[in-house]
Order: C-alpha cells, then sequence, then structure tokens
C-alpha cells in the first residue's frame, strides 16, 4: 500500500505520523502495565514493520538487504535508544546507488527515526570486524529485516571465517575491566550507569556476546542447557535483567531521550513511580538505589562465574592433576578449587575455611569457577547455629587477623554474600545508599575503603602518602582490632538513633562471642563510639587551646587509644570521598595528635596558660635571631597583643607576623603578607589594618571572587583598635599556582582595603544538583561559652557560593564581632563553627533573632 505513495513529502508525513502514534501507543500500553520487556519487543516490532515498508516503497535493488545490528539486532529496543543498522551491498555502490542510498537514510531521519547507519559490502563487514572489535561485536547480533537472503548468508559465513572465539574473548574481557575501570570499578557510585557500569546490563550482554562467539548460544536458556548455568542461577539471572530492564526503561520513559545515568535528578521520580515509599529513618530513593546496587552486586557474581567457566570451555588448561592442599580443597592450575561440588553442604565450616586459605597460600591467584559457584550457593547454609559454632567463630577471627590477604577475602566474602550472612547486621546495610552528600559510597563499600586505608598504613609501596600513619602502624600491636572496629564503626546506618553508640552496641556483642581480650574488646567498642570524635575537636574547636587538648587527652586516655584513634579518623575520612579529604585536614588531625601526645607525656593535664605563652613567645624570639633582628624588635607590638593572641597562634606565626610588622605597629594602609603555608597545604594570608566596620565580609568577598575557600580564620583585635587576622586558603579551583597567586593577593588586598568601600561577594555560582535534590535542613546554634564572655556559633548547612559571605554579612549587620572561624567541608555540606562577641548578642531575644535571621538566609 505504500510503497503506491510518490509525493516525497506525502511518504515522509504517512511514516512520521504511522511512528508516532505507534511509539505513543507502546508508551501508553507500557505505563499501563508496566511491562519493559513487552515494550522492547514492540518498539522493535513497530520499526521493523516501518523499515521494511518503507525500504519496500524506495524500489532498492533486490540484491541489497537490509540488517538489524547492534541492540536492535538482537530485538530489544529501548525508548530511546538508536535504531543500528547495516544496509548491506554485494559490491561497492556506483553513483546512482550511492544517491539512493543517501536518499534512504535522509528519509530514515525525516520521519523522525534515530539511526546509527552504516553502508558496507561484505567483504568491508569481515575487514572492518577484523580490525574494529565494536562492529565485530554489533554485526555478531546482525539479523535480516528485508533484501536478499542469499547476500546475508555470504555476510554470516565471512564473519564466522574472522572470528577467533579465544581472541574475541580476551578482547571482551579486557574491554570489560577498562569499561569498569573508568566507572571507578564499582557499581556502587552515587549515580551509577545502569548499562554502562560495572552490574549492569552491558556485563550481561558481554557474556552473551562471547557465548554466540564461541557457538554456546545466544540466549541464558541455551547456555543453561550447556552447563554454564545452573537452573536456579538462571532464575536469580532473570529476576536481575528483568529489573534491570525495567529501570532503564523507565528512566527512558521519565527523561523523554537517551539517558543511562542514575543521576540524582531522576532517583527520587523513578522510585515513586516504581512504588517505592519513605520510611521514617530512609528516602525512597534510597531503597531503590539498595535493590539497584544490591542487583548489580548478583550481576558481577554471574559474570564472574560465567566469564571463568566459558574462557576455561574455550581454552582448556593444561590436563593436569590438581595439588592437594587438605582433604578438602585443591591447588588447581594455581587456583583454589573444592575437591567436590558438595564440600560446602557436607562441611559448612569449610566456607571460612576458603579464604583463610586464600590468605595463607600466596600462589593461589584466585578461586576457581566451580568454588565460587559453590560457595554462592552454600551462602544460605550460614545460620545462627553457624555463627555460634566456636570453630567458625576462630575462623573469623583468623582471617581478620592474616598478615596478607585480608582486604580481597573481605571483598570476595561481601561480593558473594558471605560477609553479610555471617555479620547479619552488616548484610543489611550492603548496597545502602548514604544520601548526606558526604559519602559517596555505600555504607558496605566504604567500610571496605576504610579497611582498605588502615591495610595501606602497612604497605611499603605506601608509606610515601602518610608517613606519619605508616610508622604508627608499624609499631601498633594487633592491627587487626582496628579492622574489626572498622566493619562495626558504620553498621548501624539507617537504622535511626546515633548509629555510633548503636554500632558499639554490635561490637561489644562481637568481641564478647568471639572471645577477644578485654582490653581488645575496650578498644573496638570505645573506637566504634568514638570514631567521629578526632575530626569533630580538630575541624570544629580550638586546636591551639590547651584546654581543648586537655580535655581530648581526657577523652583518649593512654597513648594507644589515641595513635588507634588517629589512624582510624585519617582512614575514615579518606574512605568517604576524594572531595572530603585535602593536606588541610591532614595538617589539623596531625597537630592534634602531636599536642595530645605531649599533653598524655605530661600527664594528661593541660599545660598551665602562663607557661605555654612564655614557651611560644621564646620559640618565636628564637625565630627571629635567624633573621639577625634586633633583640628587642618584638616590644612595639607584642606590647599590643593579649593573652589570646598568644594562644590562639603557633610560635612560627608569632615570629613571622613579628618580622613583618615589628616597625610599623601603627599604619595608615593596610598590611597584607601571604605565603606558602609552611606545613605545605595551601596559602596562609596576614591582614593588618585599623579595623572598621564590614572587614571580616569584605575579605570573605575578596578571597571568595580569588577562588579560594577560607579553611581556617584567625580573627583578633589589638590594644590599640587593629585587626590582626590570618587565614588559611586552599585553591579548590583551576588557578594557577599558589605562589603565583602570593603577590596578586598582597597587592589586590592592600588596594581593595585602603580605600572605604562596601563589601563585595564572591560571585554567584552554581549550586550542585546533588544539593538541589538531597537539601540539607540548615541548622544555626548560638551557645554561651563556658566562661560567658563569647559566644560559640555553629552553623551546619550545604556548601554553595557565598555561603560564608552571607554569614559574614548578617553577623555584621547585628553588629556581632568575630573573634575565630573553624571551616569545615564535608563534601557537599559545611560545618563551620564561630566564636563571637559584642552587639547585643548578652539578651536572649538577640540571639534567637540572629539564629532565625541566618537560618532564613541559609535556606536554598
Amino acid at each position: 500500500m505504500n510503497a503506491d505513495i510518490v509525493d516525497p513529502l506525502a511518504l515522509v508525513a504517512h511514516y512520521r505520523s504511522r511512528l508516532q502514534l505507534g511509539q505513543a501507543a507502546i508508551r501508553e500500553r507500557y505505563l499501563a502495565s508496566s511491562d519493559a520487556p513487552h515494550l522492547l519487543h514492540e518498539r522493535c516490532a513497530l520499526i521493523d514493520e516501518v523499515l521494511c515498508d518503507l525500504w519496500q516503497s524506495l524500489h532498492l535493488p533486490a540484491s541489497l538487504a537490509l540488517l538489524a545490528v547492534g541492540g536492535y539486532g538482537r530485538g530489544e529496543l529501548y525508548p530511546a535508544s538508536d535504531v543500528d543498522l547495516l544496509l548491506l551491498l554485494p559490491a561497492p555502490p556506483d553513483g546512482n546507488l550511492t544517491t539512493q542510498l543517501e536518499q534512504a537514510v535522509t528519509l530514515c531521519y525525516d520521519i523522525g527515526l534515530e539511526i546509527a547507519p552504516s553502508v558496507r559490502t561484505v567483504d568491508e563487514c569481515a575487514q572492518a570486524a577484523a580490525s574494529d572489535l565494536t562492529i565485530q561485536t554489533a554485526l555478531l547480533e546482525a539479523r535480516l529485516l528485508i533484501g536478499s537472503n542469499q547476500l546475508f548468508e555470504k555476510f554470516s559465513t565471512g564473519l564466522e571465517e574472522v572470528l577467533d572465539p579465544l581472541t574475541f574473548f580476551e578482547a571482551k574481557r579486557s574491554e570489560q575491566d577498562e569499561r569498569h575501570l573508568r566507572y571507578d570499578d564499582t557499581p556502587y557510585s552515587l549515580e551509577p550507569n545502569c548499562k554502562e557500569g560495572p552490574g549492569g546490563l552491558r556485563d550481561l550482554q558481554t557474556i552473551l556476546w562471547i557465548a554466540s562467539a564461541a557457538g554456546y548460544g545466544s540466549t541464558w536458556a541455551e547456555l543453561a542447557r550447556y552447563g554454564f548455568l545452573t537452573h536456579e542461577e538462571e532464575a536469580q539471572l532473570q529476576r536481575s535483567i528483568r529489573f534491570l530492564q525495567q529501570l532503564r526503561t523507565r528512566l527512558h520513559v521519565h527523561v523523554g531521550r537517551r539517558e543511562d545515568r542514575l543521576l540524582f535528578d531522576y532517583q527520587t521520580a523513578l522510585a515513586e513511580q516504581l512504588g517505592y515509599r519513605a520510611t521514617a529513618t530512609r528516602r525512597a530513593s534510597e531503597l531503590l538505589m539498595q535493590k539497584y546496587y544490591r542487583t548489580a552486586k548478583e550481576v558481577t557474581q554471574i559474570n564472574a562465574i560465567l566469564l571463568l567457566n566459558i574462557g576455561a570451555a574455550i581454552s582448556p588448561l593444561p590436563d593436569q592433576p590438581p595439588q592437594p592442599i587438605n582433604e578438602r580443597f585443591q591447588n588447581t592450575h594455581d587456583f583454589l578449587d573444592v575437591a567436590d561440588d558438595q564440600i560446602f553442604h557436607r562441611e559448612p565450616a569449610a566456607i571460612l575455611e576458603a579464604f583463610l586459605l586464600m590468605e595463607k597460600n600466596p600462589a593461589l591467584q584466585g578461586m576457581t569457577a566451580r568454588t565460587l559457584r559453590a560457595l554462592w550457593h552454600a551462602r544460605t547454609l550460614i545460620d545462627d547455629e553457624f555463627r555460634r559454632d566456636p570453630g567458625n567463630r576462630a575462623r573469623f577471627l583468623e582471617i581478620m587477623q592474616q598478615r596478607r590477604g585480608v582486604l580481597h577475602e573481605l571483598r570476595r566474602m561481601n561480593q558473594f554474600g558471605i560477609l553479610g550472612r555471617y555479620l547479619p547486621n552488616f548484610g543489611k546495610i550492603v548496597g545502602q545508599m548514604q544520601h548526606d552528600l558526604f559519602h559517596v559510597y555505600t555504607v558496605d563499600q566504604h567500610i571496605l575503603r576504610v579497611l582498605r586505608n588502615l591495610r595501606r598504613f602497612l604497605a611499603d609501596e605506601f608509606t610515601h602518602e602518610y608517613p606519619l600513619c605508616s610508622e604508627l602502624m608499624s609499631d601498633f600491636r594487633r592491627p587487626w582490632v582496628l579492622y574489626v572496629a572498622a566493619l562495626f564503626h558504620d553498621i548501624a546506618k539507617g537504622r535511626g538513633g546515633d548509629h555510633s553508640r548503636l554500632g558499639a552496641v554490635d561490637a561489644a556483642r562481637f568481641c564478647a562471642d568471639h572471645g577477644l581480650a578485654a582490653a581488645d574488646s575496650e578498644l573496638i567498642v570505645w573506637l566504634v563510639e568514638q570514631h567521629l570524635l578526632m575530626s569533630t575537636v580538630a575541624q570544629k574547636q580550638d586546636i591551639g587551646d590547651p584546654e581543648v587538648i586537655g580535655a581530648f587527652a581526657t577523652t583518649v586516655k593512654d597513648p594507644r587509644h589515641l595513635t588507634a584513634l588517629y589512624l582510624f579518623t585519617v582512614a575514615d575520612i579518606r574512605g568517604t570521598s576524594p572531595k572530603v579529604w585535602n593536606s588541610w585536614k591532614g595538617q589539623l588531625l596531625e597537630q592534634l595528635f602531636r599536642c595530645t601526645c605531649r599533653a598524655l607525656l605530661a600527664g594528661g593535664e593541660a599545660p598551665v596558660r602562663q607557661g605555654l605563652i612564655e614557651e611560644r613567645q621564646q620559640e618565636a624570639l628564637r625565630l627571629l635571631r635567624y633573621f639577625a633582628l634586633p633583640d628587642a624588635v618584638h616590644e612595639r607590638l607584642w606590647k599590643q597583643l593579649d593573652t589570646v593572641y598568644f594562644l590562639r597562634h603557633s610560635a612560627e606565626e608569632v615570629a613571622w607576623h613579628t618580622r613583618a610588622l615589628h616597625y610599623r605597629p601603627v599604619v595608615e594602609q593596610a598590611v597584607v603578607k601571604a605565603r606558602i603555608n609552611p606545613q605545605g597545604a595551601g596559602l596562609e594570608v596576614m591582614i593588618y589594618a585599623q579595623d572598621q566596620p564590614d572587614l571580616f565580609a569584605r575579605l570573605v568577598g575578596f578571597f571568595g571572587r580569588a577562588g579560594y575557600t577560607i579553611v581556617d580564620a584567625k580573627i583578633h583585635t589589638t590594644r590599640h583598635g587593629y585587626a590582626l587576622d590570618s587565614f588559611m586558603l586552599l585553591n579548590l579551583g583551576e588557578l594557577g599556582s599558589d605562589r603565583a597567586m602570593i603577590s596578586y593577593i598582597e597587592h589586590e588586598l592592600q588596594e581593595r582595603l585602603s580605600r572605604p568601600a562596601p563589601p563585595e561577594g564572591p560571585g554567584n555560582g552554581r549550586i550542585s544538583r546533588q544539593v538541589k535534590h538531597f537539601p540539607i535542613h540548615p541548622l544555626v546554634t548560638i551557645e554561651p561559652d563556658e566562661k560567658g564572655a563569647h559566644y560559640v556559633l555553629s552553623v551546619s548547612a550545604a556548601d554553595r557560593p557565598g555561603l560564608l559571605y552571607t554569614i559574614a554579612m548578617t553577623l555584621a549587620a547585628h553588629g556581632a564581632n568575630l573573634h575565630t572561624a573553624k571551616i569545615s567541608t564535608l563534601g557537599e555540606r559545611v560545618e563551620d563553627t564561630f566564636l563571637i562577641s559584642g552587639g547585643d548578642l548578652g539578651m536572649t531575644a538577640s540571639r534567637i533573632k540572629l539564629e532565625t535571621e541566618l537560618l532564613e538566609r541559609l535556606k536554598l
């Protein structure tokens, strides 16, 4: 019928309308039924019909063939997927045929088909397939739509001749490894790609491509018939496929275009559309993503087993007898193999023994597919009786205590469901996302990354990363207690309540059940309960204050607890997100560690303030002598500085300030000095100027416009009314080197401070998508300090450009004086602490008014 349409415009209108109406009907049926596989096949059938009718209407030569390739070739078309086509020719086209083919391709675009076409002869297909793995893979799924059967058979024969199963297997396995690396080699990222990421649909298709190339079939049922899959595995695999197909289909329909990333922008809507409902402690999107992560984990399990099995079938290893390890296990080609498939069912204790043997035998490169499959099926044997068995408890502890392989085997235990069965509360947090914009991994993956970081402190090849941590870890007795603490420190996430306290209860029960020594048990439980303490003190309190150090020393009690907490804190922060850790935080933690060591050696008491000040002053004078300055160089400046200044600044900082200001304690123009932080993290900037309103806001605005973030600020007013402020800055943008910025900051800031002008904001920037879709409700508190002379302002809010400037302007409007600022950025969240005084803060109503105004201004 359609071949009778001659007018090109009418032809385009006819097929465009047919395509639009057909796809709209398919979409409506899907929304009513949620049957994703049916949509995939329906859309494919619609495109088949349209293309075949269009081909006939164009009267192309009968010797040609139109082939569906790629995903379209295998009969699956997602709502926004491209239509991959091959126009197969018996010989290179002449001018007339070239014109016809160009018109055909243009017509496909005109009617609204998003095609990915190629035009090749049979010989060109063979050549391209031989040299390009992507083309070879796409052609492997070719399906004849219309045209010459004879030409299609010739094409198929030519493809078989260039297809080498072993070469194809090795190439696809390498391709998968490279693809996984592009996605950080984990399916547990915040915004995973459900097609290309590890554990996504591409991992499943890779198996079928390899199987098809090797002649083992192109469906899961055929793989099962060949013995590569059990019926139970096939059923589980089909459930995973249906979930992933449903998720990707719904994503395409929701977004209205091709998008395979589960972005924050879509997660909430997708969860609601798929029937997930929020609970008291978890968002609907978190429940959806936990289902995704667990499905992706199952896919990686199947993928690993099948790659080993099919690889062994394609390229059998030399026939040599296995080497017995014991009556349950053997070494087969340097892989751990079970003596028989039923060993775990007869002796469940062998489940944990398998992982212990991997640690104790360095020659073993991995586990055979048979062993992995047996472990996966045996995981359900781990029940309460198994967990209570003294032998199993001893073996689990032994796994944690080995010198090598601890991380690898715990990861393997987690991947195959063993770890979550042995520690049921750990099983509950497998795949659980933490949408706090601080952690970028699921809870279980974060825990394993913390353990990885602890293990790296013991590895010689990583001593350059954190030399102090490596030194401390090498001298730490029984480091495995830190690994146990790592397993439990976040195990109570998602339950509601204080996860540190709840986790400590779990840890105490584990220690009692496993018969740990009292001292080790106490340290593990203490670490779990206090694992946030050191980062809180370092980033929110004035660690230059001896009373802060004294209180912290009292809490940690002794050097072993301090060392354990320091090592654990570094490992924990580094295991949350690449954006959270920086050298400044490392410097703060190390400073707190060293100061507390000295306090513990002194008996745990805070040093006498006056003695500490004299010590710092003497050390500052010693440093000044290196610059050949007179002995009295400090006198004019120091008589304007009070006790608080010397308590909050190190001797080195005092010496730097004195060198810069000794000859000009009274100045008309501001003095600005910048330098590379002596500790190596960012820039340190000193400003000395007559105190003035809005000074802090002006400085914050300038640094923001210069591309720097403030991580620490010490604000001091001298006895004669001058501001002596110090800022620690980190360059988080794409600026030049810090050293190149020193002269710019000194000159430009001095120029701006020399003339009266209202504060300038740092400029508008974009709020991250994470903050938009998972908003953080701001919290503001103002409380008096212990002496009642100052007030502590605590702010927790979503990070965004200009945030600190907004706080500074609000404080200035209320007449509040700023003394110190501790700026802490935790991923997308800031937790800042300010010591303030002045204004009418002494009145409760005024403090409430300031809190309320800050809350309003901090809302997004």
